[in-house]
């Protein structure tokens, strides 16, 4: 029986930086949790990524597990996640183009050369 190489798959989304929290907010990922960073691992995230830009924040990741729905909620049911989001969700707003109740706005893959 051989392993099967795991399906990457490559997810990115946008959300503005409010300008009067963007000090806090680079303060806020020069040291991420370690617990935190360790739920987005265990959860089959990997090459995470948070660029910044003109007040927008473009996060990129791939996911190389097999349910993104049960790994999202494990993330989203994490106690120490919960907290690290109650600090950094006050430094974001969804773009305008986010739907209803959207918080990053995902982005759709136009180009990947691989």
């Amino acid at each position: 029986m051989t392993a099967e190489t795991p399906r990457v798959v490559r997810r990115a989304g946008v959300i503005r930086l409010r300008p009067e929290k963007e000090q806090e907010y680079r303060e806020l990922h020069a040291a991420v949790w370690p617990g935190v960073a360790q739920r987005l691992r265990d959860s089959h995230f990997t090459n995470f990524s948070i660029f910044l830009r003109d007040g927008f924040l473009f996060s990129y990741y791939e996911y190389t597990g097999t349910d993104f729905d049960a790994d999202n909620a494990a993330i989203a049911a994490d106690a120490e996640t919960q907290r690290w989001w109650s600090l950094t969700d006050p430094c974001q707003q969804p773009v305008e183009s986010a739907a209803p109740g959207e918080w990053w706005a995902p982005m759709d893959e136009v180009c990947h050369l691989p």
